[in-house]
């Protein structure tokens, strides 16, 4: 090989790692599909297993269920708006387009202008209602900032959903946050979904603490029943690591998810309808950082 065929052959393999490294790293481009869903899957033992990792940086493996639905988003799809920052997905073959969103709750502060939030190209908002104490007593507590969140955001034209942060031990406790949130909505034209808010609490003691797979999975089933005999549309609120080592995905294929993941293409390999993408977005009429949202729409559903 010449010198100069040598040099070539070599800046095309540089080329090629250079592309890769812009395929895994930056927006998502191509049309290699396991890639592009930020999943990597491989067998083990006889078993498909994928890997993930939370926002700390740390590696987890799970089995690849079966039963539950996987994702079909093809996130070549995916495009940033330059100037707003907030992303976009069109998919017009297999007519999947999507809604910006935010969430908000009291520690957005007093201060909205929902006006500009609207303007800014935000169509959603899923607020805060309120959420059940981590003490033993674990009360009921409204949101300081709801009912004037939710007043002026429906005032701006922004369709509202709302969210509940739990603390359930019992289902018993599941029903009662659950028709607390029904009295506190039935005020209001809310049209978006009524999420179930259950998490892990690392740095701090939780009453839930000592909840099973089970019972957590159980929790959910209930308050999201509770909400669709109430005539709305729930949906549960995870991120990857609860999914794949708290709940029992198998037996929540009937409910929809809202998915939190800050990676720059998600992991997640089973269905959902909302993608929670940052917790540092920028949005006009919000002071401070403010978490952004992809709702995914089908035709069907329009």
């Amino acid at each position: 090989m010449t010198l100069k065929k040598y040099r070539a052959a070599v800046l095309a393999f540089c080329m090629a790692l250079f592309l890769a490294g812009c395929r895994m790293q930056g927006e998502a481009t191509g049309t290699e599909k396991d890639d592009l869903k930020g999943i990597d899957i491989e067998e083990k033992d006889g078993k498909e297993v994928y890997s993930f990792e939370d926002k700390a940086g740390r590696q987890y493996e799970a089995e690849l269920l079966a039963d539950v639905p996987r994702c079909t988003y093809d996130f070549s799809y995916l495009k940033t708006d330059k100037k707003t920052g907030y992303k976009h997905y069109t998919d017009e073959e297999n007519g999947v387009s999507s809604r910006v969103g935010i969430d908000v709750s009291e520690f957005q502060g007093e201060e909205i202008d929902w006006k500009k939030v609207k303007a800014s190209g935000v169509e959603f908002v899923i607020i805060r209602l309120g959420y059940r104490a981590y003490g033993e007593n674990g009360e009921l507590v409204m949101d300081d900032m709801y009912e004037k969140n939710v007043k002026e955001a429906q005032d701006a034209g922004l369709e509202v959903g709302v969210y509940f942060f739990s603390q359930a031990i019992s289902p018993a406790e599941a029903v009662e946050e659950a028709e607390y949130v029904l009295k506190h909505i039935r005020g209001y034209d809310i049209d978006g979904p009524v999420v179930y808010d259950t998490e892990d609490i690392e740095y701090s003691d939780a009453r839930t603490d000592r909840n099973t797979r089970q019972e957590f999975t159980n929790y959910c089933k209930v308050f999201c029943d509770t909400i669709e005999s109430g005539g709305y549309e729930p949906m549960i609120y995870s991120n990857m690591k609860w999914m794949a080592r708290t709940l029992i995905m198998e037996e929540l294929t009937d409910y929809d998810f809202w998915y939190a993941d800050y990676h720059v293409v998600p992991q997640c390999p089973y269905k959902y309808k909302i993608w929670q993408y940052s917790e540092t977005g920028e949005v006009p009429g919000i002071t401070g950082g403010v978490n952004l949202n992809l709702w995914f729409q089908e035709d069907e559903e329009e």
